[in-house]
């Protein structure tokens, strides 16, 4: 088990974080998270949604694809980071939506098969940082450019410690198991 779960720990490591050197995008993707039981933003989602924001005004790309279905709880993440995005000014038309995934690899598959619908190569991928080493070794398999972009930690231990740990052994269930068996047709 400590082979397995060191074998995680360097991947983690030596993870992609991009695939280009592209600093404008076709789109900037950011990754589901639960939102709370009564509907709302959490402050992990409510954080990837303004960080898109931010990047968006600063003319990374020009729309946002939100993913993330009813995972957690009866709230679809995308809805709900949709209309957070929204109230802070990006236009709906700028918003395209994929509220049926149920993890990182359906939001990224999901996410691309979007972008391919509408003739778009590439995208800025937001979302925690301790969430996006595993992130970018999903990327890596997808036939698009992309480049992962952290959002703010809420506070400065929240990158640490526990959410860690699990995407760690997140990592090594993926490594071990879902690479092979949930695969991505874009």
């Amino acid at each position: 088990m400590l082979a397995l779960f060191s074998w995680a720990v360097l991947a983690r490591q030596f993870a992609p974080r991009s695939n280009t050197a592209l600093t404008r995008f076709d789109a900037i993707v950011v990754l589901g998270s639960p939102a709370d039981s009564d509907g709302n933003p959490t402050p992990i989602e409510l954080a990837r949604v303004t960080e898109a924001v931010h990047e968006y005004e600063r003319g990374i790309a020009p729309r946002l694809i939100l993913t993330g279905g009813a995972a957690a709880n009866r709230f679809v993440e995308a809805r709900v980071m949709a209309r957070a995005a929204h109230a802070q000014g990006i236009p709906e038309p700028a918003i395209f939506v994929d509220p049926d995934s149920k993890d990182t690899i359906q939001n990224t598959c999901n996410a691309a098969r979007i972008m391919k619908a509408h003739g778009w190569h590439s995208a800025e991928v937001v979302s925690t940082a301790s969430h996006l080493p595993r992130t970018g070794l999903i990327l890596s398999q997808l036939p698009i450019e992309w480049s992962t972009h952290a959002a703010p930690p809420l506070t400065p231990e929240s990158e640490s410690g526990t959410g860690t740990v699990m995407e760690t052994l997140k990592t090594l269930r993926y490594l071990v198991w879902a690479r092979q068996m949930e695969t991505c047709q874009p």
